[in-house]
């Protein structure tokens, strides 16, 4: 079994190690493809822009050569198609040129007299008319312009093939097609009159604000991808990098996250783990009453550990029980020599956390401590700490039972700032309240937290519960804090956390 066991966490490790890695590398590659997207999204936005300007440009020619010859409109052909022909010489764009009279072409620039109807439903928007040739290059896309004021008319036509080599030339590495009412013209020069497909990847359309055509832009499948790898090599090289390191170091970190465990283990066998003592003075004379026994670590190595960094995994893997009960052992070994000599009960008080509640061991611990000392020198207080929930089960209602009657005290570490602060004043059979230092800090400023501390102190006078304030630093916060009835205070304004050799030396000046 435990090789199955040991076989299984190998093989958790050697998962999340590849998912550390990956995790960048498939992270990057989606922002990397999201950046590919957006550039790709600006450079067909801005190529179907200019394919706009450009053909705008060449029509802007086209209606000039229409809009000259218009008022020759009626006139016998004789006498206008030289006129005709010098518009197509002068323009550079312009193919051919007509006259319209009552929707007939009776003179072209091409042939001369002619007779052809023409079907002004054909033009969109009544100007322009996109069409596959005509009987003198009828494999050649032309757009014809058309201008026309009562009886008369003008046509001027744009070759097919100017206009596909703007789409060529402009959509270097873009699609480009030309749309006019329901007939398309792709960049190839190839005339279309099916539906306008949409392309595939970073689809633009744009209308036209002066003439009536739009211009599609975009590019085909699998661009995106392939733009990734021709402009992002290095960045992918950087994302594998990456992933490589955060591997590494998701495999560091699940090693380092067992390594710990066994470090306290050996720390703790090996007494590392020491008291150090907190005194708590009285509210009034300011004198000792107290002290708080805070555990610290003296690593061989790395000297004293601050309990922030071992205490949250201690309680975590579930050795922050046999640390407390070392704890106790040591604070007996320390003071109970000294008990009788007490002028009043010293108050020890000393953290418990829901671990300690799971079984009636606690009672046990409680008991061996207060045995050690001269009976009725302490009173002994569990301050309960809220970093987890302290379930009210039948079980731990037989524990604070069992401790009420050995005359133990309960008191509730940090008050108002855990979410179990008010559920365990109904749930136990509380003794004193524990002022978070953060509230105590805001005394003389006007903010929602000095109106809490004021109602804190208002709450323990309404259930006749005793006050412990904490971090108490300045004479402004113990003076305000005693004037309100604060039966303790505890902070750096009257000592710090100091070894249990430099508590008992003091305690007798106090």
């Amino acid at each position: 079994m435990p090789l199955k066991a040991k076989t299984r966490h190998r093989r958790t490790r050697m998962a999340v190690t590849l998912i550390s890695g990956l995790l960048p590398v498939l992270l990057g590659s989606f922002i990397l493809h999201m950046q590919a997207e957006r550039t790709q999204e600006q450079s067909s936005a801005q190529t179907a822009e200019d394919a706009i300007r450009q053909i705008e440009l060449m029509l802007d020619n086209t209606a000039q050569a229409a809009h000259e010859l218009l008022p020759l409109a009626g006139q016998s052909c004789n006498d206008v198609k030289l006129t005709l022909r010098e518009q197509v010489t002068r323009r550079p764009f312009v193919r051919s040129t007509n006259l319209v009279w009552e929707d007939i072409i009776y003179c072209s620039s091409l042939f001369g007299d002619i007779e052809e109807k023409i079907n002004p439903g054909d033009y969109t928007q009544g100007a322009l008319w996109l069409m596959n040739g005509n009987p003198v290059t009828p494999n050649t896309a032309l757009l014809v312009y058309r201008r026309s004021e009562g009886k008369k008319g003008a046509l001027a036509t744009l070759d097919g093939y100017h206009l596909a080599n703007v789409l060529r030339l402009i959509g270097r590495k873009t699609l480009l097609q030309l749309q006019v009412g329901k007939n398309w013209l792709s960049a190839d020069g190839v005339f279309h009159d099916t539906a306008l497909p949409r392309l595939p990847v970073a689809h633009s359309y744009l209308t036209s604000q002066r003439y009536a055509f739009s211009v599609s832009a975009g590019f085909p499948s699998g661009e995106t991808w392939r733009y990734m790898t021709s402009e992002y090599p290095p960045l992918f090289s950087l994302l594998l990098f990456f992933g490589v390191i955060a591997g590494f170091i998701g495999h560091f970190l699940q090693m380092r996250s067992v390594s710990p465990t066994h470090e306290m283990q050996r720390a703790l066998d090996a007494a590392e783990f020491i008291p150090y003592f907190q005194p708590v003075v009285d509210g009034d004379s300011k004198r000792w009453s107290g002290a708080e026994v805070l555990m610290r670590w003296k690593h061989p190595t790395e000297g004293l550990v601050r309990p922030d960094l071992f205490i949250p995994l201690a309680e975590h893997t579930g050795l922050i029980v046999p640390m407390t009960r070392s704890l106790m052992r040591q604070t007996a070994a320390l003071l109970a020599p000294h008990s009788a000599s007490f002028e009043k009960p010293l108050h020890i008080g000393i953290n418990i956390t829901a671990n300690h509640c799971q079984d009636l061991q606690l009672v046990q611990d409680c008991q061996e401590f207060l045995d050690a000392f001269t009976q009725g020198s302490i009173h002994l207080v569990l301050e309960l700490t809220e970093r987890e929930l302290i379930e009210p089960t039948a079980t731990t209602r037989k524990l604070f039972e069992q401790l009420r009657e050995m005359g133990i005290k309960i008191a509730i570490d940090d008050f108002g700032t855990g979410h179990s602060s008010l559920g365990y004043l109904s749930q136990f059979n509380v003794d004193f309240l524990k002022i978070d230092q953060s509230f105590v800090a805001m005394i003389g400023i006007d903010t929602p937290s000095s109106h809490i501390l004021d109602s804190i102190i208002e709450l323990a006078g309404k259930l006749d519960l005793a006050l412990v304030a904490e971090g108490v630093e300045t004479l402004e916060q113990s003076d305000y804090l005693s004037d309100r009835g604060v039966n303790f205070l505890q902070g750096y304004l009257f000592a710090k956390p100091v070894p249990g050799a430099e508590f008992i030396s003091a305690l007798s000046e106090h």
